[in-house]
C-alpha cells in the first residue's frame, strides 16, 4: 500500500472522543516498549509521527492516526508495565476492553509481541481473551532485526507454539530497522479494511521473510 497521507488525530480517554467518520479501524496492542510506535512509523514511511520512547507506559491514551483518509491505526496503552499503578492499568484494561467489545468500525487488532522473548503470560492472556471473543488478530513479532537471521525461523517456531497458533492463524515477522514484513502485514490489513474478510488459508505467506529497503 502506497501511503500519500498519514496524520496523528487525538488521543483518546473514551467513546466521546473517538472519530465518528466510520473508517475502518486497525488496533495495535502489545506489552509496554514492544515497538509499537516505531512500526506504525514504518508502515507509513514517517520517522517519527507516532512518538517513540525508551520509557515503558508512554502511551496512557488511545492514540489515533488516520491513514490515506482510509482507515485508523489506534495505537492502545502497552499492558504489563509494573511501575504504573493498580489503578491505572484497571481504567486501562477497562477502557480497551470496552473499545474492542463494542466498536463496530474495529476491523482487526495488531497484537504485538517481541520476537526474541518467549511472549509473557499478558501476551498469552492478551490472545485467548481475544480469541474467545472471535476479534480477528494479526500477531506481528516485531524486532526481527536485533536477532540473526539464521535463528529467525527457531524464534518464530518458538512464538507460534507459545501461542498454540494454526496454521490459519495470522502470523507476521517484522522489523522496523529492515522492513521486513511491512507488505506482507498491509496485505494483511487491507483484506481487513477493503473487502471485510480475512484472508483465506496460504494467501499471506506465514513466515514474514519479505524484505523492503529502508
Amino acid at each position: 500500500m502506497k501511503v500519500t497521507n498519514a496524520e496523528f488525530i487525538i488521543s483518546a480517554v473514551g467513546p466521546d472522543q473517538y472519530p465518528v467518520d466510520a473508517l475502518p479501524e486497525i488496533a495495535l496492542a502489545g506489552r509496554s516498549n514492544v515497538g509499537k510506535s516505531s512500526l506504525i512509523n514504518r508502515m507509513i514511511n514517517r520517522k517519527n509521527l507516532a512518538r517513540t520512547s525508551s520509557t515503558p507506559g508512554k502511551t496512557q491514551h488511545m492514540n489515533y492516526y488516520r491513514i490515506n483518509e482510509a482507515l485508523y491505526f489506534v495505537d492502545f496503552p502497552g499492558y504489563g508495565y509494573a511501575k504504573v499503578s493498580k489503578t491505572q492499568r484497571a481504567a486501562w484494561g477497562k477502557m480497551i476492553e470496552k473499545y474492542m467489545l463494542e466498536r463496530q468500525t474495529l476491523k482487526l487488532v495488531l497484537m504485538v509481541v517481541d520476537l526474541r522473548h518467549p511472549p509473557t503470560k499478558d501476551d498469552v492472556m492478551m490472545y485467548d481473551w481475544l480469541q474467545h471473543y472471535d476479534i480477528p488478530i494479526c500477531v506481528v513479532a516485531t524486532k526481527a532485526d536485533k536477532i540473526p537471521k539464521s535463528r529467525w525461523q527457531k524464534h518464530v517456531k518458538q512464538m507460534k507454539e507459545s501461542l498454540l497458533l494454526r496454521n490459519t492463524d495470522l502470523f507476521v515477522m517484522f522489523s522496523s530497522e529492515l522492513g521486513v514484513g511491512k507488505e506482507e502485514l498491509w496485505a494483511v490489513i487491507q483484506s481487513f479494511t477493503e473487502n471485510g474478510d480475512s484472508p483465506q488459508s496460504g494467501a499471506v505467506p506465514q513466515e514474514g521473510q519479505q524484505q523492503e529497503n529502508p
